[in-house]
């Protein structure tokens, strides 16, 4: 796993900064608490192999559209952003709590790994929220989560933050390390562009580019043809397959009169449908596109026992994915 570690970047955002004190409370400041932790984050994951991009590790003023950039252009595999919560009123809330651009994804998985670990120290785990007007959040190319750790102005938080600061920062870098772990990537080289982002997939850079079935063409395909990785079919009408790792596609060789898949997504917008696709892939799900009057088709799998398209249901829908079973 070791060699895993050394293929992921991740680029760790310390909140605010310069100019921006961020939130305020009894002369403490969010940019402060937040860079302290960031630094110490980075650490525990750099000592873990990780390469570690620091968004900043002063204190300077950075626009949010200049750090999602800045990211971006560092090639990081992951992004998580250092908050601390605030509200109206001193001691009214208490808690942590991740956004994300939108629930689903390894974005979700990030969240939920932190939160839990943070849950644990003693925070109370406020969830998991979707903030798609965030621009660290929207303009990242890569699974993005902003991390509320604690209300600045709680004493509760503010207690459980100093006198747990190094549990903390080993908390969130544990979360970061599981989520690496789970979705296992198997290649840097390989990594598609991500679907947790609100930026728009240029040509260049989209490695799913042309993963598309035609009906008409997967229907002429006898059950014991269905080939152990979904087919495409290419723009230039060429039809050729892709590597998935699909799980019990033929079945034991049975003779099947139809085969279920699961649908996870349907959009008119091809970028929406690519997105989707790419965080699929990267979490390790045998997923394509089917095209179908004008409407792209996120599904995974071809199974032509039910059974096995429940289990691989079931196996998204932990992911926070929304589904259902078609043929």
């Amino acid at each position: 796993m070791e060699d895993i570690m050394a293929q992921y970047k991740v680029a760790i955002d310390a909140g605010h900064g310069g100019s921006d004190p961020g939130a305020v409370y009894n002369g403490r400041q969010e940019k402060d608490d937040v860079l302290r932790l960031a630094m110490a984050v980075g650490k525990i994951l750099e000592n873990s192999g990780v390469d570690v991009f620091y968004v900043r590790n002063d204190d300077t003023y950075e626009t949010p559209f200049k750090k999602a950039t800045d990211a971006n252009n560092s090639g990081a595999d992951l992004f998580v952003s250092l908050h601390r919560n605030s509200s109206e009123i001193p001691n009214q809330y208490s808690g942590v709590e991740s956004l994300v651009y939108a629930d689903g994804g390894t974005r979700s998985l990030l969240a939920d790994n932190i939160n839990s670990e943070l849950s644990a120290i003693g925070f109370n785990n406020l969830g998991i929220d979707e903030r798609p007007n965030l621009v660290v959040l929207k303009r990242t190319k890569m699974p993005a989560v902003l991390v509320e750790t604690g209300f600045i102005n709680s004493d509760t938080d503010n207690r459980i933050f100093d006198d747990n600061f190094n549990k903390i920062a080993q908390g969130i870098a544990d979360g970061i390390l599981t989520t690496i772990y789970q979705t296992n990537r198997p290649s840097k080289q390989a990594r598609p562009v991500s679907a947790d982002a609100g930026n728009t997939v240029s040509p260049e850079n989209d490695s799913s580019a042309g993963r598309y079935i035609q009906p008409s063409a997967e229907a002429s395909l006898s059950p014991e043809a269905v080939p152990s990785t979904p087919p495409r079919t290419m723009p230039d009408g060429s039809y050729t397959k892709w590597g998935c790792n699909c799980e019990n596609i033929n079945d034991s060789n049975a003779q099947f009169d139809k085969l279920y898949r699961v649908q996870v997504g349907a959009f008119r917008n091809k970028e929406s449908a690519d997105r989707m696709l790419n965080s699929l892939l990267i979490e390790g799900f045998p997923a394509f596109i089917v095209y179908d009057d004008g409407i792209y088709k996120v599904q995974v799998g071809a199974y032509g026992y039910l059974a096995n398209a429940i289990k691989m249901e079931e196996r998204l829908r932990r992911f926070r994915y929304n589904t259902y079973i078609t043929t």
